[in-house]
């Protein structure tokens, strides 16, 4: 059995050499003796070497478990703001609310479950919203906003409208000033994605303070088969600030890859993609803000036509 410094030797030759057909070229390698070693042995060396290089890439890269089909399109019918922020769904009000992005003034609307406006034209966010949830616990919509805008909450009127924003008292901070918070109902946490660290930051909903961060291992279905080297070669390909909490165990957070055209899901308890959602070939992907996930459906922004298109 070959040993690594006669495979290094051997592909050195392979590389570098096209002169001789039946025997690999000479060299001396650190003081090593001349050795010759047949093409056979050669190509039997470098099919071994082919397959453990596709083994070890199919182990870090999980294949795709479904592709996603469109489910349902909410437009944002009013002028204002460019980029989608977030939408919630209430399940008391049975409606669902898209807020823009960018300033208080830009519009907020309000569908029904099938995809209808039952807001008026001038409802504006009065906050401006990255983040958007609703909290079973307060029984309240909330936000996170824009940099040190901090969080709040909505007061709805007897028809599930809006109708003022509320900041709520606590010390807040987010990883970066366009971060959008994505709430973990099941630990009461709101989780922000730190493109830097690349990690989940979650903050504790009663005083706003860090709790933990969870590394993330970037395309990964086992640890051992990633490195920081390797996140900060990828993580350029993902949504830089919108992540989605989905609530499925072992399958918590969402990733939005925009390169590969899909949406990974990565278990919170160790940081490992789970599971791959491909998106259909016309999806909207955006490498920064319009990306979220709510009453089962993954939605995406399209910044040309202002709609919102939800994916299941």
């Amino acid at each position: 059995m070959l040993n690594l410094k006669e495979i290094k030797i051997i592909l050195s030759h392979y590389i570098l050499s096209k002169e001789h057909c039946n025997f690999a070229c000479d060299i001396d390698l650190k003081g090593i003796t001349k050795n010759y070693f047949p093409m056979k042995k050669i190509a039997s060396v470098l099919t071994l070497l082919l397959f453990a290089g596709i083994a070890t890439f199919a182990q870090n890269k999980a294949a795709a478990d479904k592709t996603l089909k469109p489910a349902l399109i909410l437009k944002i019918e009013r002028e204002g703001g460019a980029n989608g922020a977030n939408i919630a769904w209430h399940p008391v009000q049975k409606k669902y609310y898209a807020a823009m992005a960018g300033n208080e003034t830009f519009p907020m609307t309000v569908f029904d479950v099938n995809g209808k406006v039952l807001s008026s034209d001038n409802l504006e966010t009065m906050f401006d919203v990255r983040g958007l949830w609703y909290n079973p616990t307060s029984k309240t919509l909330q936000a996170n906003g824009y940099d040190n805008f901090g969080w709040s909450d909505y007061k709805l009127d007897g028809k599930g409208m809006p109708v003022s924003s509320r900041k709520l008292s606590v010390a807040t901070s987010q990883p970066d000033a366009q971060s959008v918070g994505a709430f973990d109902t099941k630990n009461n946490k709101l989780c922000f994605y730190d493109y830097t660290m690349v990690s989940i930051e979650r903050h504790n909903m009663n005083d706003g303070a860090v709790a933990d961060n969870i590394q993330l291992y970037l395309g990964a279905a086992k640890k051992e088969n990633t490195t920081e080297t390797s996140n900060n070669d990828l993580k350029d390909n993902y949504n830089q600030n919108a992540i989605i909490y989905t609530g499925i165990p072992k399958s918590e957070i969402g990733l939005l890859n925009v390169v590969d055209r899909q949406i990974e899901l990565y278990n919170l308890a160790n940081g490992l993609m789970t599971k791959v959602l491909k998106l259909p070939e016309d999806a909207p992907a955006e490498g920064s803000l319009n990306f979220c996930f709510t009453n089962g459906i993954y939605w995406l922004f399209n910044k040309s036509t202002r709609e919102w298109h939800g994916y299941k």
